[in-house]
């Protein structure tokens, strides 16, 4: 029996991390999340024939998420309001601690550049720990296309990050 307050509830800081990596903005993350449940709670009857109800519920805010962002028009936004500096592993000193910011926020910058399906993909697997098949499941792709995605999505990132340092390091 699928319960509101100990199957559904928990997963609010999920599906407000998945809103805020499509949406990049933290007060319309809140709203798809909201909605979100809104739309869960009015499926309730249909709970117990649902395989897993974590995947049902991203999906959900997926959906409503790129729904959102198809009617803001708004991708300008980076996730800056999200950085949190207590997350940053205690580096020495305190212009190791700003080059380790700066790399973090390029880092951010780069995921937020990629498409839509890649950068899902990557959060959902690198920052929310599910599994290929979860992926698969809330995107409604296969588990190859969420694999290529991923590798796609981190040698990008790569590339990009390397020329950026390159080109850093070439000025100094």
């Amino acid at each position: 029996m699928i319960s509101f307050h100990t199957d559904i509830l928990p997963l609010k800081n999920e599906l407000y991390r998945l809103a805020l990596r499509i949406t990049m903005n933290a007060a319309e993350a809140e709203d798809v999340v909201q909605e979100t449940m809104m739309k869960v709670w009015n499926r309730r009857e249909q709970w117990n024939q649902i395989e897993s109800i974590e995947a049902f519920c991203l999906t959900i805010c997926r959906n409503l998420s790129l729904d959102k962002m198809r009617r803001m028009d708004n991708q300008t936004q980076s996730l800056d309001a999200a950085y949190d500096p207590k997350d940053q592993g205690v580096a020495a000193n305190p212009e190791e601690q700003a080059v380790q910011r700066d790399r973090i926020q390029l880092v951010r910058q780069l995921i937020n550049m990629l498409p839509e399906k890649q950068r899902s993909c990557m959060q959902l697997r690198d920052m929310e720990g599910k599994s290929y098949k979860d992926i698969a499941a809330i995107l409604d792709i296969t588990e190859e296309q969420v694999k290529v995605n991923i590798f796609r999505a981190r040698q990008t990132i790569k590339e990009r990050f390397q020329k950026i340092e390159n080109n850093e390091k070439m000025k100094k």
